[in-house]
């Protein structure tokens, strides 16, 4: 089982809505290679983001990021394909909604995309745990889905100490994503329970230097 390099992955929820492209493009102009896209259908999560067009306009734009897709969405084994023709690398998929779970992680997997499972604050590690072995990533909601700029939840972290225990103890090799109110203070502490991936929106977009704030995630990477 390899140890994963930590991972930085600016949410675009949180850039300029009316200069996507433009935002994301300060991710990759800094050298970051992950871009995270929060998709929402206002029945899951009380908001509306983008759809698959928004990351085909990207892609036409020439982005090479990692497009880490988090599909927030009752029912999202509707929407895997167009997302994946659109240009996501990774798509993430809940565990709350009722489909057949393992069956859309292999469809993602058969479309040329890594596949995640996502929990939300309050679900149990348990939920997913028959999933693990199936994924490329689990994603830890480390705030209610819906809304960016809330505060950082610490009764997450002994849910990641589990999902990390499992991790080693069935030499599984999916990365630990941890997702809300992420900043460089609370990312230490995700680090210290297992994780190695971390979704920044607030914190990175309104950061007085983006360029300062990659190279502080990186020391503490």
């Amino acid at each position: 089982m390899a140890t994963h390099a930590p991972i930085l992955s600016p949410s675009l929820l949180a850039g300029d809505h009316a200069a996507l492209a433009e935002s994301a493009m300060v991710v990759e102009q800094l050298g970051l290679p992950w871009l995270h896209l929060d998709l929402m259908d206002g029945h899951f999560v009380p908001n509306l983001t983008f759809g698959p067009e928004t990351l085909a306009a990207l892609r036409r734009r020439g982005l090479k990021l990692f497009f880490d897709t988090h599909l927030m969405l009752t029912e999202p084994h509707r929407y895997i394909e167009p997302f994946a023709k659109a240009g996501a690398n990774l798509i993430s998929i809940h565990i709350e909604p009722a489909y057949d779970h393992a069956a859309v992680l292999r469809r993602i997997r058969e479309l040329g995309c890594k596949c995640g499972i996502v929990l939300n604050p309050g679900t149990p590690a348990a939920a997913i745990e028959p999933h693990l072995s199936l994924v490329d990533l689990v994603l830890v909601m480390t705030v209610q889905p819906g809304f960016g700029g809330q505060s950082f939840r610490r009764d997450m972290l002994p849910k990641l100490t589990q999902i990390d225990a499992w991790r080693h103890e069935r030499g599984l090799n999916f990365r630990l994503e941890v997702d809300g109110g992420i900043d460089l203070s609370t990312a230490r502490e995700c680090r210290s329970a297992g994780a190695d991936t971390f979704v920044a929106g607030t914190s990175f977009f309104r950061a007085p230097d983006t360029r300062a704030f990659a190279a502080e995630f990186a020391e503490i990477a």
